[in-house]
């Protein structure tokens, strides 16, 4: 693990893949030609959200295949993918395939526990085993196994014609340690480094040690890390909002802090039960982002970021955020871009 004040070992970005329900072509072809931009800039990652029931990225499976032919270098991740909503057999042969055809550049990143907003669409995955479903660990569990090549039957067995492996196919090499826990508090974080996961952190947390988010994901980090049998080898990333003005236009600027301002009256105020803190969006030139993150205690912990792109922007204010990420952010951070494939 890097000391405080390292640079990223790598940068990358994080977007929901909005796009008009009407017409949702062609919002899926700008979140695979923000990618391919990412990727000509030498960014190191492209993270996707996973949503169901709304207008974005719902199979973050195709779109990755799909980028898979348009890319040669970038990795590709899910941020994160809930496996309650998920059959572990079937996903490990649709990653599989993924990885394969990405030649290794998979990151998937995964949530246990029943889905965000499960009750819109629970009976549509388990009309008549719901109840019974196992939406936890376990069933992460299970697909881990799987992807790493746990038999799924006693034998290898010739039917006919046909040959049937052991094992989940395509087993891609390596895929099995290139899975990611995302987590938001301090008991997940744990179990994702005794499980073997790398670890995601993102813009929300849980309140465990008072109402500053920083101290807050810095603490479950600094577990994660303590608990992780071999800590040199762990990935720990952040995603939190960012959004440089360096080359932006004034109607953009303008437009970038309205968002911003939109979502402040959450910082520092525990919500709901589990009671969530939200980090503040980042919005200011690549060298006032620079110096907050440098302040941030779990900016300061992490290997890696994936910074996340605002919603319901367009296609030219994601354009000039990554460029600006690539060529001003990441350099202020000490990090250099990647050289073309």
């Amino acid at each position: 693990m890097p000391l405080d004040g390292t640079p990223p070992e790598r940068v990358g970005f994080l977007t929901i893949g909005s796009f008009d329900p009407a017409d949702p072509s062609v919002g899926i072809e700008d979140t695979l030609r923000v990618i391919e931009r990412g990727e000509a800039l030498g960014l190191d990652s492209a993270w996707l959200r996973h949503r169901h029931l709304q207008h974005g990225i719902s199979s973050p499976v195709a779109v990755m295949a799909a980028a898979s032919q348009r890319t040669s270098r970038i990795e590709l991740g899910t941020a994160v993918t809930p496996i309650g909503a998920e059959n572990p057999f079937r996903l490990a042969e649709d990653l599989g395939t993924v990885d394969v055809l990405l030649g290794g550049r998979l990151n998937p990143g995964f949530s246990a526990g029943p889905p965000m907003n499960y009750d819109l669409y629970r009976d549509a995955i388990y009309p008549d085993t719901a109840d019974q479903e196992d939406l936890g660990n376990d069933r992460l569990l299970r697909f881990r196994d799987l992807v790493g090549g746990a038999p799924v039957s006693d034998t290898a067995e010739r039917r006919g014609i046909e040959e049937f492996s052991r094992t989940v196919q395509p087993l891609s090499a390596g895929l099995v340690d290139r899975l990611w826990y995302g987590t938001g508090s301090t008991r997940s974080a744990v179990w994702a480094a005794e499980n073997g996961f790398h670890l995601l952190t993102s813009s929300v947390t849980r309140s465990e040690v008072g109402t500053d988010f920083a101290t807050n994901q810095r603490a479950q980090i600094d577990a994660y890390l303590a608990a992780h049998p071999t800590p040199g080898t762990a990935r720990v990333s952040q995603g939190l909002v960012v959004i440089p003005t360096d080359s932006a236009t004034p109607e953009q600027e303008a437009r970038y802090r309205r968002y911003v301002d939109s979502r402040s009256g959450r910082v520092g105020v525990p919500f709901g039960p589990g009671g969530l803190l939200f980090a503040a969006d980042l919005v200011g030139t690549s060298a006032e982002i620079a110096d907050r993150l440098r302040a941030d205690a779990g900016y300061r912990a992490v290997t890696e970021v994936a910074f996340a792109l605002p919603f319901d922007l367009e296609p030219d204010d994601y354009a000039q955020i990554i460029t600006d990420i690539a060529e001003r952010l990441g350099p202020e951070l000490g990090w250099r871009p990647a050289e073309a494939a």
